[in-house]
């Protein structure tokens, strides 16, 4: 199937508009992880006071990112719920210092919520908005991001970080998740939005073999002629696979993520952004991107 699916592959539009420069993704970028959440699953806690985010920012941009996610709702399995008080306070704080020591860097917001998404591009910039609902868990979402005219990455999750790992079911995962992308994308094309990157969401309401399903078929996801992020990064299906702590997991996450640029991914979301970097422009070497 995926021999057959490459010869018909469309010419991939890998080219977004952040902040009216064009970013081409077409040689695949990093996107460093800035987790300001006392309870994500391998960095929670570190990264609380001012010269702890500005060390972990320096960190990603002087390894090779070209993107700083920036997060204050932790996502992992079974994760206790954040109200929105709470997750703007934590994002204001962050984005404060992150703007006055990076002004130049991209930044996305992982955010499903609207309003935290308008605030931050308003008020301090923030270029890319990341939803790991999709659009599902704000009805004003995707007017609100439309409105914005930031790119916007748009994620599947089956359930709620809460309820995800509860046994998820699919009878294709990849036919299902690309069924989601094609009714998505047309809504957010309805309200406007037209620089979307794809994530199909790897650990978010799928089983082990679910997610390697999904990396071993990732190429089937240009057919919607659109960027894809992936983010693999010490996730329990490296752990769980090898036996092993998220600590343990930088090995697996390096293979994950090289498997996944040769497969087309066209963003890394990482940890370790070192080699991640180093993943890209040895996977490009091969390529010639």
């Amino acid at each position: 199937m995926t021999e057959n699916i490459n010869n018909i592959l469309p010419i991939q539009h890998k080219i977004i508009n952040v902040r009216g420069e064009l970013l081409d993704l077409s040689r695949p970028v990093v996107m460093g992880i800035l987790n300001i959440t006392p309870d994500s699953f391998f960095d929670g806690g570190k990264y609380e006071t001012e010269r702890e985010i500005v060390e972990r920012c320096e960190k990603i941009t002087t390894e090779g990112a070209a993107i700083i996610d920036l997060g204050a709702y932790s996502s992992r399995p079974g994760a206790v719920d954040v109200t929105a008080d709470d997750e703007w306070r934590r994002v204001e704080n962050a984005l404060k210092i992150v703007r006055k020591s990076f002004p130049d860097t991209y930044l996305s917001l992982d955010t499903f919520r609207s309003q935290i998404a308008k605030q931050a591009v308003e008020e301090f910039g923030v270029d890319i908005i990341n939803d790991i609902y999709g659009g599902e868990a704000d009805n004003m979402m995707f007017e609100t991001v439309g409105k914005l005219k930031v790119p916007y990455i748009l994620m599947h999750m089956q359930g709620t970080p809460q309820t995800m790992q509860a046994n998820p079911q699919y009878k294709d995962v990849v036919a299902e998740i690309s069924l989601f992308f094609s009714e998505k994308v047309y809504q957010l094309h309805s309200y406007g939005v037209n620089d979307i990157i794809l994530d199909p969401g790897f650990g978010f309401g799928k089983a082990l073999q679910h997610n390697y399903t999904i990396l071993a078929r990732l190429k089937e996801f240009q057919l919607h002629n659109l960027p894809l992020c992936v983010g693999v990064s010490r996730k329990s299906m490296i752990q769980k696979l090898l036996d092993i702590t998220a600590d343990d997991s930088l090995n697996g996450t390096t293979v994950t993520n090289t498997i996944a640029l040769m497969n087309g991914a066209n963003i890394l979301r990482v940890h370790d952004v070192k080699e991640a970097v180093e993943s890209v422009n040895l996977v490009s070497q091969l390529t010639g991107k």
